[in-house]
Order: C-alpha cells, then structure tokens, then sequence
C-alpha cells in the first residue's frame, strides 16, 4: 500500500487566464489526451474565461461556486453537480467561498450516457 497526498498546498497554482486563488493536482496525463485532475478553487478564486481544448466535465465535490459560459450570466454549482463543456467553447468558473471538483478532460468524455440532466 502506498499513501499519497494531494492537499492544497502541495498542488500546482493556476496563473493562465487571468485565473486567481486555483490549485489543481493532475491524476492521469497520458499521450491520448485524456486527464483527470482535482481542483482547488480558494475564496474569491476565479479560473479565468478560456476556451475548452477538448471536452471537459466539472464534478463538484464540495463548497459552492459558480460556472458561465461567454456572454451568459453565472450559474451557481454545488457537489453532486457536474458541468460539461464541449471542445472550443469559452467559460470560466469561480468561488466566493471555496470550492474543490475533480475535472475529466478528453475527446470521448459522454456525460448524457452515464449522468441525468438538471
């Protein structure tokens, strides 16, 4: 058995975009693009507007925040949420008060086979 750590302070801060207050820990990173990685949004913590390289699904795991596409008002989230964006398409997320989701990224990521809609 091996025990690993994957706490806030020792992940990787997030400085694209304009971004403030997010950690992220990678999990998976192989050569087929595909990975998964766990985020750490901080109070008052934005992931600034970006586009989507690839398919990518938001699951929140705890606290509350908020996700928005460009040009549309935010939408609050909270765990047991998880939010999908298509390859290209530009959004950004955000915590007032701290928010933790693991993130999947990849091509053949189909959340409408395996999860309900709101």
């Amino acid at each position: 058995m091996k025990i690993f750590s994957f706490k806030q302070t020792s992940g990787k801060s997030i400085q694209k975009f304009n971004s403030q207050n997010v950690t992220i820990h990678p999990l998976l990173k192989p050569d087929d693009p595909f990975q998964i990685g766990y985020f750490y949004l901080e109070a008052n913590s934005v992931l600034g507007m970006h586009p989507a390289m690839c398919d990518q699904l938001l699951m929140i795991t705890s606290g509350r925040g908020w996700v928005r596409i460009e040009g549309e008002e935010k939408i609050e989230v909270e765990p047991g949420m998880a939010i999908f964006w298509q390859e290209g398409e530009m959004h950004e997320s955000g915590s007032d008060h701290g928010m933790t989701a693991i993130v999947a990224e990849g091509s053949k990521l189909d959340p409408e086979r395996y999860l309900n809609h709101n």
